[in-house]
C-alpha cells in the first residue's frame, strides 16, 4: 500500500522523492500500517462511527526543490507528514502548505481550502441576518442569532452530556417543528450524523432502522413518543445484552419541558464546532421512502449537501430573505436541502406540524410566504380546496414540486390560482433535487395545455450534477433524442450519494459503469429535455406492448370527477398483463368503472386503457408518493382478468 501511495505521489510531484511516514504528534516518524490504511484510501466511508471518532489526517509534504538547484536539500527523500485535526474543533494544530505545482507557485493550505459544509450557512446567517426572524412556529419566533446559539448549545450537550463523538448517529422522529430544523445544524456541529425517520413508520420499522443505523441518541417528538418507546422496547428485546440502547430525548411544544429544551437551556454556551476534517465525511443518513421495497440507508456527505443546497436554491429562484413554508417533510432527503438553503439566504422558516389546504392558504396570507414545496398530492390538495378555505395570495408564491410526475391538469390549475410551479426531479440517492425543468420565456405564448405538458417534463440536470442521461442499461449507450426511445435515467456527479450504509454490494451495483442507475424509465425529446415514462417496475407489458402507467394516469386525472389515480399491472392469462386503475373520486363526485374505461379509450390506444377500475383511497408515503407495491399486491390478488371472464362465460 505504501509503495502504491508513493507511486501516486511521485506522479503528482515529479521533482520530489517521497516516502510515506508520520512525523510530529509524537509519532516518531513511524510508518502507517498498510493493513489499516488500505480501507482508508479505497473506501473512505468504511466505518463512520470508529473512523470519525478519531482525529483525521491530511498529507503534508516537506518543501520540494528542483534537483541540482542551490536550494536542493541533501539527497534524502522528502517525507510526507500527517497534519492532525483536533477532534473537538476541527482546526489545525499546525499549518503547512502543500505544494501543488512548484513551477506555477501554487499551494494548498488553510488560506485557500476548507472542507465544504452546510454548517457554514448558519454561521453566515447569524452574522449577516442575526436580528432577523429565522424560525416561526405559532406564536414562537427566533432570530438567526438565537437559532445559531440554540444549535450550538444542543451540539455541546450532545458531545459533553451524552458522549456523542465524530461519526456517531443521532436519530430523529419528528414532524416539521423548530427542533427538527435546528437539529439539521446541531447534529453536524457535534461532528455527528443526522438520521431522520419517516413519521409514518410503525414501531417495528423504527426499531429496525435504529438497529441498522446504530444510533447513539434518539430524539422523538412528544406526539410520536408511544411509537418511539415501543421501538426501543423491541430493540432491547432483539439486542444482545452487551448492546446499548440509544438515549431517548423528547421534543415538546411546552417550552418549559425537559429534554430537548433542557439541552438548549443548560448546554454549554461555548463549544468549538466540530467542522468536518474531510468534506466527504457523512452529514446525514437518509432511509429511502419504501415505495418499492424495504428502505435502504443513503449516506450524504458534507460536500454533496453543500453543493446540492446551492444548486437547489438557484434552480428554485430563492433570493435573499425569503419566507419558506414547511410543507415538505424535513425527514425526506433533509427537506430537499432547504433547512440549509433557507439559512444560506437568511430567510424565515414557517414550521408546520401538520397542514391542510386551509392551513396552507392561511399561513401564506399571515406570514407573506414566498416559497413552499410539495409532492403533486400537495398541489392537488390546493387545487381542490373548497372556496371557503381559500384566501387570496399576497403575491407570487413559488412552489417546488417533485417526488412523482405531476399531472399536467394539476400544474395548470395550481398556476391559475397564482402559484409559480418549479418542477424538479431526483431521488434520495441524489440528495433529492437533481434535475429542473428550466422554463423558456417563449413558451409563455403557448396554449395553457401545451405549457402544462412542457412543465411536466423533468428537464436537465442542475448545476451541481455533472450529467444526467437516458441510456440503454445493457449497452450503456445514450438513447436518441426522439421523444420515443425509452431508456433508464442515470446520473453522475458530486451530488450522488456516497453509498448505501453497510451495503457495499448494493452501492457498487447501483453505480455500475460509472453512473447511478435510477430504475426510472424515460425518453429524451429533441430539445434534450428528459421526460419520465415510468419506473422499470411499473411498466405494464400487455401483448408485448409497453404501457406507461404515468401516461394512463395522466389521462384518468383529467376526468372531472377524479381526485387521484394510480395504475398498475394486473395479471392476465391471455395478454400477460393489463392496466388496472385505482381511483379516488372528488368529494360529491360520481363515476362508474365503465365511464372511466370509456373516457380512457377515447383518449388512448385501446390496449392502453385500463381493463379494471377500483374505487378506493390510495396508500401513500408521508411525502405524498403512492405506494404502488401495495396496489400491485392487490391487483395480483384479483387474479387473471381473462380467466375470470372465461369462467363467467
Amino acid at each position: 500500500m505504501r509503495a502504491a501511495a508513493a507511486s501516486a505521489i511521485r506522479r503528482l510531484f515529479p521533482r520530489c522523492s517521497i516516502s510515506i511516514g508520520i512525523s510530529g504528534s509524537g509519532s516518531g516518524g513511524s510508518h502507517w500500517h498498510s493493513q489499516n490504511q488500505s480501507r482508508y484510501y479505497f473506501n473512505p466511508h468504511w466505518d463512520y462511527s470508529n473512523r470519525l471518532a478519531r482525529p483525521r489526517a491530511l498529507l503534508n509534504f516537506s518543501p520540494c526543490h528542483p534537483r541540482g538547484s542551490s536550494l536542493s536539500p541533501p539527497p534524502t527523500p522528502a517525507v510526507a507528514s500527517l497534519l492532525f485535526f483536533s477532534s473537538l474543533s476541527g482546526t489545525e494544530e499546525e499549518e503547512e502548505a502543500v505544494v501543488l505545482d512548484m513551477d506555477a507557485g501554487t499551494v494548498r493550505c488553510a488560506a485557500n481550502q476548507a472542507p465544504l459544509s452546510p454548517i457554514s450557512f448558519i454561521e453566515r446567517a447569524a452574522a449577516v441576518y442575526g436580528p432577523r426572524p429565522a424560525v416561526v412556529y405559532g406564536d414562537r419566533r427566533h432570530t438567526w442569532a438565537e437559532v445559531r446559539g440554540r444549535c450550538l448549545r444542543v451540539a455541546a450537550a450532545l458531545a459533553t452530556r451524552f458522549g456523542v463523538a465524530r461519526g456517531d448517529v443521532v436519530a430523529v422522529l419528528s414532524p416539521n417543528v423548530p427542533a427538527m430544523y435546528e437539529l439539521h445544524f446541531a447534529v453536524p456541529m457535534a461532528g455527528a450524523v443526522l438520521c431522520t425517520f419517516n413519521t409514518r413508520h410503525d414501531a417495528a420499522m423504527v426499531s429496525l432502522l435504529l438497529k441498522h443505523s446504530g444510533a447513539k441518541v434518539f430524539v422523538v417528538e412528544s406526539n410520536l413518543l408511544d411509537i418511539g418507546r415501543a421501538a426501543l422496547k423491541r430493540l432491547g428485546e432483539s439486542n444482545s445484552a452487551a448492546a446499548a440502547l440509544p438515549v431517548l430525548l423528547t421534543i415538546s411544544d411546552d417550552t418549559d419541558s425537559d429534554d430537548y429544551e433542557d439541552l438548549v437551556r443548560n448546554g454549554p454556551a461555548r463549544f468549538d464546532i466540530r467542522w468536518p476534517a474531510d468534506e466527504l465525511d457523512p452529514i446525514s443518513l437518509n432511509y429511502t421512502s419504501g415505495t418499492t421495497s424495504r428502505p435502504k440507508g443513503v449516506v450524504y456527505s458534507h460536500r454533496g449537501a453543500y453543493l446540492n443546497t446551492i444548486a437547489t436554491v438557484l434552480a428554485y429562484d430563492i433570493t435573499a430573505m425569503p419566507t419558506y413554508l414547511w410543507t415538505v417533510p424535513m425527514f425526506h432527503c433533509n427537506g430537499w436541502n432547504l433547512p440549509w438553503g433557507v439559512a444560506m439566504q437568511g430567510g424565515t422558516n414557517v414550521c408546520l406540524r401538520h397542514f391542510t389546504a386551509e392551513v396552507i392558504f392561511d399561513s401564506i396570507a399571515r406570514h407573506g410566504v414566498t416559497h413552499m414545496g410539495g409532492a403533486p398530492t400537495v398541489l392537488n390538495m390546493i387545487v381542490n380546496a373548497p372556496p371557503a378555505e381559500r384566501r387570496p395570495l399576497p403575491g407570487p408564491v413559488r412552489v417546488m414540486t417533485g417526488g412523482a410526475p405531476p399531472p399536467p391538469r394539476v400544474l395548470f390549475a395550481v398556476e391559475e390560482l397564482g402559484f409559480v410551479v418549479y418542477h424538479i426531479y431526483g431521488l434520495t440517492e441524489t440528495y433529492g433535487p437533481a434535475t429542473v425543468c428550466t422554463w423558456m420565456p417563449e413558451w409563455d405564448a403557448l396554449p395553457a395545455e401545451d405549457r402544462a405538458r412542457l412543465k411536466a417534463r423533468q428537464g436537465f440536470h442542475h448545476i451541481a450534477m455533472q450529467d444526467a442521461d437516458v441510456k440503454n442499461p445493457t449497452t450503456m449507450e445514450s438513447v436518441p433524442h426522439d421523444g420515443e426511445t425509452v431508456g433508464e435515467v442515470m446520473f453522475r456527479g458530486n451530488t450522488v450519494m456516497s453509498g448505501y450504509y453497510k451495503d457495499l454490494r448494493a452501492t457498487m451495483e447501483s453505480m455500475a459503469g460509472g453512473w447511478l442507475h435510477t430504475g426510472d424509465l424515460a425518453v429524451r425529446h429533441p430539445d434534450g429535455y428528459i421526460e419520465l415514462k415510468d419506473r422499470a417496475k411499473d411498466i405494464i407489458i400487455s401483448g408485448g406492448e409497453n404501457i406507461s402507467s404515468i401516461e394512463v394516469e395522466s389521462v384518468i386525472f383529467s376526468h372531472p370527477a377524479v381526485l387521484e389515480a394510480a395504475v398498475v399491472a394486473r395479471p392476465d392469462d391471455h395478454w400477460g398483463e393489463t392496466p388496472c386503475a385505482f381511483v379516488k373520486l372528488k368529494d360529491g363526485a360520481s363515476a362508474t368503472e365503465a365511464e372511466i374505461i370509456y373516457f380512457c379509450r377515447e383518449r388512448l390506444p385501446h390496449y392502453m386503457a385500463p381493463k379494471t377500475v377500483v374505487f378506493e383511497d390510495l396508500p401513500k408515503t408521508s411525502t405524498g408518493k403512492t405506494q404502488k407495491f401495495v396496489l400491485r399486491d392487490k391487483a395480483r390478488a384479483m387474479g387473471s382478468l381473462t380467466k375470470i371472464a372465461s369462467s363467467k362465460m
